[in-house]
């Protein structure tokens, strides 16, 4: 009986500290935007009184007037400064802190082995692969998996003197080099999973093997007679 009390204190006291804990980032950034705002208005008031008749300076409306530019003012500021700290300042510390990266043996290599997937199989670099594909390389019967490029028949296409597309090989697990191929249409064939898939199973090294629902023969010959 006498152990309810104390833990009935303990819950209050837990919530009261739990709520003081979500209320004190509130307060101090209520309190320093009104410092700001204060400082703002304090600072440039003059100049901004200075200019204005004297019939306008005793008019109460005035004085609200200044508050509410004065806040705006300080809204473009902070906003300004947060810009400034994503953008440059972010940018800044992000170069520092790969020379110190650059500058680690061993580390170094890694993070550039890293570097120049990421910046290959980026977001702009992806699309420059429309599709993947099922090549034979090195060799017949062996099969590579690669990515389409282009169908473009341009010079070097052309002079083969039949219809090739532009294949890229890449190896395994470091993507970043590989071979440029340009096959005849009938030995390259293309594959419905994706490039993202298809970057994932070459990075592996092949452990990783996206899903596949195999298409069911049966249906697809009740489909054609229907």
């Amino acid at each position: 009986m006498p152990a309810r009390p104390s833990r009935s204190i303990a819950t209050l006291r837990t919530a009261f500290f739990s709520g003081l804990l979500l209320l004190a980032p509130l307060v101090v950034t209520v309190w320093a935007f009104t410092k700001i705002i204060d400082l703002v208005g304090g600072t440039f008031r003059p100049l901004f009184f200075f200019y204005m008749p004297e019939w306008l300076l005793s008019s109460p409306r005035l004085a609200i007037v200044w508050d509410i530019l004065a806040t705006i003012i300080v809204v473009l500021l902070v906003t300004l400064l947060g810009f400034l700290s994503r953008y440059v300042f972010g940018k800044y510390f992000l170069e520092v802190g790969e020379r110190v990266i650059q500058g680690i043996p061993g580390v170094s290599a890694v993070y550039n082995t890293v570097k120049q997937i990421v910046d290959t199989f980026g977001t702009q670099n992806r699309n420059l692969f429309s599709k993947v594909v099922l090549v034979q390389y090195p060799r017949r019967e062996v099969w590579t998996l690669g990515f389409l490029t282009s169908k473009a028949q341009a010079e070097a296409q052309t002079r083969t003197g039949q219809e090739v597309w532009t294949v890229f090989v890449p190896t395994s697990p470091n993507p970043t080099s590989g071979f440029l191929l340009m096959l005849p249409r009938a030995e390259v064939t293309e594959l419905e999973m994706t490039v993202g898939d298809g970057m994932k199973m070459v990075i592996s090294g092949g452990a990783v093997v996206p899903p596949w629902n195999k298409p069911d023969p049966a249906r697809k010959i009740a489909a054609t007679e229907t």
